[in-house]
């Protein structure tokens, strides 16, 4: 099973697609509660050099309410991963797909609910 829903950006900078998706995300009631250089902190722990590469940990928070409602560990899980990434002709943006990384949670109406987050998610991804 895919565990990302991903589409290519071409011909954008990291930062043009970051904007993008925050757009898109907010459209469908989603915050950015995290957000990672995962670049620059390889350069800086590693000095290691890399592509752009962003992580936004973005939550629905009315979305997240029902399934900690559900299941209160669940916040393990959470929030919903965006990674950005400059790759050959633009940026490839991944979400991750909540159905997937809530396989391991036997309950069937949180799966119901991360199938309704997969849906935002994708159409956020299609929107950008």
């Amino acid at each position: 099973m895919p565990y990302t829903i991903d589409r290519l950006i071409p011909g954008v900078s990291i930062d043009e697609a970051d904007e993008r998706t925050r757009s898109a995300l907010a459209s469908k009631g989603f915050g950015v509660l995290t957000e990672i250089d995962v670049a620059a902190t390889m350069k800086k722990k590693l000095d290691r050099d890399m592509a752009p590469y962003r992580i936004l940990g973005a939550c629905n928070p009315g979305m997240a309410w029902e399934a900690v409602g559900m299941e209160p560990r669940v916040g393990a899980m959470l929030p919903c991963n965006v990674i950005l990434r400059a790759v050959e002709g633009g940026v490839e943006v991944s979400a991750v797909d909540p159905v997937a990384s809530m396989q391991a949670i036997d309950n069937a109406k949180l799966t119901a609910v991360a199938g309704q987050v997969r849906d935002m998610l994708k159409s956020v991804v299609d929107a950008i």
